[in-house]
C-alpha cells in the first residue's frame, strides 16, 4: 500500500509502497477514505510534537473509512462498517490498523471527508469550550486564528452555545469566512486587538490558536474572572503567562490538549463526538473543507497549513 512516511526529521517525507499491516487482537484494519491534516502534522515532520512516534512513521491524526478486518478480541465492529478514527498517527496511507477503542461509527448520511474533518477541529473546540471553559450563553468569546481549521469551529460552536463571538483573522477574505460561520464581530490582524476587544466590552473566554503577541493582546483584553485557552502557537512563539496578572484579574488559564484527553479521559472525547455527530446529522454544524487533495499531494496540503493559505480543513483522500 502507499503511505506518506517520515524517515528523518532532517529530510522531506516521502510517498512509498510499504507492506499492508495486519491487525493485532485489539485492532481494526481500515481502508482509509479520508484523512484530515492538522498543524500537529507539521510538528510531527520536524520532530517537535509532544507525541512524536519513533522513526520511521506515517503521520495523519484523524481518518475515516471502511473496516476491512478485525482482530480476534474486537467486539462491536465488523468488516464493512463505516467508521471514524482519532488515530494519532498512520492516517496518510491507503490502509491502517488502529486500536478498536478509538473507532466511532459514522452514519450513512455523513461523507468520509466530513467525518475526517470533524474529529480534531470540532472535538478540540467543543471539549475546550464546553467541558473546560464552561462557556455560558451571553458571554463574549474571542477566537484568534478564527479562519483556521480549529479556530473556525470555535466560532461555530461558540455561537451554537449562545455566546457573542469576536473573530480575529488576517484579511477580509478570512474574516468573511468567520462571519459566515457565525461571528458577531470581526477584527483584522492588522488592527490593535486589545483596543478593539476592549471597545466591544472585553472577552469572557479567549480561545487562542496563535500565541505570541496575539496572546498577549488577548490576555490584556480579558474581563475579570475570564478564562483563557491556549490551544496552539501558530505564530511559533509560546507565550509566558504573568502569574501576578492572573491574581489581579482572577483569570484562569486552562491548558488543553485533545490527545491527552484521549489517553486520560477518553469518555470525555466519546461524549463530545456523540454530540458532534448529532449536531451534524441535524444540520447544526458542517465542516468547512477548503481543500481536498489526493495522497500524492500531501506535501502541497502541508504547505497550505504552513503558509496559512487554507481556510477551514485540508483533507487528503487516499
Amino acid at each position: 500500500m502507499l503511505a506518506y512516511r517520515i524517515k528523518s526529521f532532517d529530510t522531506p517525507a516521502v510517498l512509498e509502497n510499504i507492506d499492508s499491516p495486519a491487525p493485532a487482537a485489539h485492532e481494526v484494519k481500515v481502508r482509509i477514505r479520508a484523512c484530515g491534516l492538522n498543524f500537529a502534522d507539521l510538528l510531527l515532520q520536524k520532530g517537535t510534537y509532544q507525541d512524536t512516534p519513533t522513526l520511521p512513521f506515517t503521520p495523519g491524526l484523524e481518518v475515516s473509512g471502511e473496516v476491512i478486518a478485525c482482530g480476534s478480541s474486537v467486539q462491536g465492529v465488523a468488516p464493512g462498517d463505516r467508521v471514524a478514527v482519532f488515530s494519532g498517527q498512520g492516517g496518510l496511507a491507503e490502509e491502517g490498523v488502529f486500536d478498536a477503542s478509538r473507532v466511532v461509527p459514522i452514519p450513512d448520511s455523513m461523507s468520509f471527508e466530513d467525518a475526517a474533518a470533524l474529529q480534531i477541529a470540532y472535538g478540540t473546540s467543543h471539549v475546550a469550550l464546553d467541558h473546560c471553559a464552561r462557556l455560558q450563553p451571553g458571554e463574549t468569546l474571542l477566537v484568534t486564528g478564527a479562519a483556521g481549521g480549529v479556530g473556525l469551529t470555535a466560532v461555530e460552536i461558540g455561537k451554537l452555545m449562545g455566546a457573542r463571538v469576536i473573530a480575529h483573522a488576517r484579511g477580509a477574505g478570512k474574516l468573511e469566512v468567520a462571519r459566515e460561520a457565525g461571528a458577531d464581530h470581526l477584527i483584522d490582524a492588522e488592527a490593535d486587538l486589545r483596543r478593539e476587544v476592549k471597545a466591544l466590552g472585553g472577552a469572557d473566554v479567549v480561545y487562542d490558536a496563535v500565541g505570541g503577541d496575539v496572546w498577549t493582546a488577548a490576555f490584556r483584553s480579558t474581563n475579570p474572572g475570564g478564562r483563557l485557552l491556549p490551544i496552539g502557537f501558530a505564530s511559533g512563539e509560546v507565550p509566558q503567562i504573568p502569574a501576578n496578572h492572573l491574581l489581579v484579574k482572577n483569570l484562569t488559564v486552562i491548558g488543553f490538549y485533545i490527545g491527552g484527553y484521549m489517553k486520560s479521559h477518553p469518555e470525555v472525547i466519546q461524549r463530545s463526538l456523540k454530540t458532534l455527530m448529532e449536531w451534524h446529522g441535524s444540520g447544526r454544524i458542517t465542516p468547512h473543507i477548503s481543500h481536498c487533495l489526493p495522497l500524492k499531494q500531501v506535501a502541497e496540503g502541508m504547505e497550505l497549513l504552513r503558509s496559512r493559505a487554507s481556510t477551514g480543513k485540508v483533507v487528503i483522500t487516499p
